[in-house]
């Protein structure tokens, strides 16, 4: 066994949750202040146009990070079940496997698209005005594009290894030096978009490099192996992973639905309004990403070493977290509503009081995503993918279109602010009155996951 992941067999539930969750925690808040500094330093330091051009780019982001997250969850997952069943050989297959296959799917795709830049610019909502900087900024991401899957994997793997610190430690380094290039390259080089695309991909390749110290440490088990193209292995990475890809891609049908409803029954303000919340809801949203991270490699290593009363606990402990934190989060929405929308320094009084009123309500939806990325990782932790993918659907699309398509014509502009309350509320609910009782009464079929 490796030393660095002796704490997940000999410490105590409690004490390897907060060891892990407060290192991922930190680094998940610091990547999403990172996500609005960006867009503080291209739209004034380029302009309007700009700006609205790395928007309409983001969805390659969405594509890469989507696919590093089916790869990197699954074989974090077989990874940390491995571990826990003491098979370090398999576990070490698993990774290599994982790094090649990431490495492979990442090359096609990125070629492919490459051939067709332009027209996949122009599917994104390219038009005449923002289409050479939106292609500016796409060429970059895509000829680049390896780094960026490679270092969101290997982060994934090296938490599974049990060094949630140097996880940590990869997205403080890469957060700030982006800022720090974003600064150089745009106001000092004048680079534009080009120079905001190079600081994203230099400082993700200083954080990748930060995650190879992995390698170097004494009892890591992270190791590249012989390997052989096992397409077993191969569907199970990919079964267990696609929650996780599901849920990447539920973040762009949630904006992309919010938009729609917003333009059709509010206008532009309305749009102005959702845009302020959306960034908000970056911070809050990575919050419960970090829960579910931190609870996946303790879940997969328990699983593995049958430790059936340590998962329940993980559980528990998770599931008090993120009530804490949603409870944090809607205290903060409600009390700080008006400092909040300040922090944009819009103008309009009409989009103010909108974006104001608006975040006291979508805020509520908080209470209960928590629960829901709980289970819905815990499923996935296990390799019971049914109830996982479940779970995404039903409060990432189904729940989320139905409430958009009725509550706006029932409540009006509150609806649309509701929509993501009720769809998280009624899956956490369900959850609570259903799930929960079977979880904690479990008793765990040990042979269910297999490669």
């Amino acid at each position: 066994m490796g030393s660095v992941n002796q704490k997940l067999a000999t410490q105590s539930v409690a004490k390897t949750f907060f060891q892990y969750f407060i290192p991922t925690l930190l680094g998940m808040m610091l990547m999403s202040v990172n996500v609005v500094v960006d867009g503080i330093f291209v739209g004034n330091g380029v302009g309007s146009v700009a700006l609205a051009s790395v928007n309409i780019a983001v969805p390659v982001f969405s594509v890469i990070i989507s696919l590093a997250l089916l790869v990197g969850m699954g074989g974090g997952t077989l990874y940390s079940i491995a571990m826990g069943e003491n098979n370090d050989d398999r576990a070490r297959k698993i990774f290599t496997l994982s790094m090649a296959l990431i490495t492979v799917i990442t090359v096609v795709v990125s070629v492919i698209s490459y051939i067709n830049l332009e027209a996949l610019a122009l599917f994104f909502g390219a038009n005449q005005e923002t289409l050479p900087y939106v292609l500016d900024y796409m060429r970059i991401l895509f000829l680049s594009s390896l780094i960026l899957s490679l270092e969101a994997v290997l982060s994934i793997f090296v938490r599974n290894d049990g060094d949630p610190q140097l996880a940590m430690m990869g997205l403080v380094v890469s957060a700030i030096l982006n800022i720090g290039l974003n600064y150089w390259m745009i106001f000092i080089l004048e680079l534009e978009v080009k120079g905001a695309a190079l600081a994203t991909v230099i400082a993700t390749a200083f954080g990748l490099l930060i995650y190879t110290f992995h390698f170097l440490k004494k009892g890591s088990n992270l190791k590249l192996v012989k390997m052989d193209w096992n397409w077993r292995s191969i569907k199970s990475i990919s079964t267990i992973g696609f929650p996780s890809f599901l849920s990447e891609a539920g973040m762009g049908i949630f904006v992309v639905g919010y938009n729609i409803a917003m333009e059709y029954h509010v206008g532009t303000d309305g749009l102005s309004a959702f845009s302020v919340i959306n960034y908000l809801h970056v911070f809050m949203f990575l919050a419960f990403i970090g829960i579910a991270s931190t609870i996946q490699p303790m879940i997969s290593y328990y699983y593995g070493a049958k430790q059936a009363e340590s998962i329940k606990k993980t559980v528990k402990i998770a599931e008090t977290t993120g009530i804490s934190l949603g409870l944090l989060f809607l205290a903060i929405g409600y009390f700080g509503a008006t400092q909040l929308v300040a922090i944009f320094g819009i103008e309009s009084e009409s989009i103010v009081d909108l974006a104001t009123t608006g975040l006291k309500l979508f805020f509520l939806g908080y209470l209960f995503m928590g629960i829901n990325f709980i289970y819905m990782t815990y499923y996935q932790s296990i390799g019971n993918i049914k109830p996982s993918i479940g779970i995404t659907l039903f409060r990432g699309v189904i729940l989320l279109i139905l409430m958009l398509l009725i509550l706006p014509f029932m409540l009006g502009t509150a609806g649309i602010w509701l929509a993501l309350p009720a769809a998280e509320a009624l899956v956490a609910v369900f959850l609570l009155i259903f799930a929960r009782k079977h979880v904690m009464e479990k008793t765990f079929l040990w042979h269910q996951v297999q490669d």
